[in-house]
């Protein structure tokens, strides 16, 4: 994907991707609220393969909807990063009462999937990734 020298480059590519989110229950943006920033993303190198790590930040420790803005954001990157990639997504460490469940939650394919076939919240997903209407 790519080398040290364009790590920022990309890094900054995909946080132009992720920023404009909607939160799922206030009017602002996931970059208006602080839960995702341009240095929560990192891209991990294992032997061949290339891993975006994308943290972020609910906005309170016990947020209901942590799971649901996991969910938004590995949609929109894996409808919009057109590279090959393999994505983690997780809760910052100490910001979430139940982060070790939600990021197994959203990084688990079956249940990522299982979840977007659901017509309300798919619905919800697609309210939140939309950015047309701004």
């Amino acid at each position: 994907m790519c080398d040290g020298a364009n790590n920022d480059v990309v890094i900054g590519e995909l946080y132009d991707l992720i920023k404009d989110i909607k939160d799922p229950e206030k009017p602002q943006t996931l970059e208006d609220l602080d839960v995702v920033y341009e240095k929560g993303i990192s891209i991990i190198k294992y032997g061949f393969i290339e891993v975006i790590r994308i943290e972020f930040k609910p906005t309170v420790p016990h947020c209901s909807l942590a799971t649901l803005i996991g969910l938004c954001i590995r949609v929109k990157l894996e409808r919009c990063w057109n590279q090959k990639f393999k994505l983690e997504i997780v809760l910052k460490e100490g910001t979430h009462s139940t982060s070790e469940e939600i990021n197994k939650q959203i990084n688990d394919k079956e249940r990522v999937t299982a979840a977007m076939e659901n017509p309300n919240l798919q619905q919800l997903v697609e309210k939140c990734i939309n950015t047309d209407e701004y």
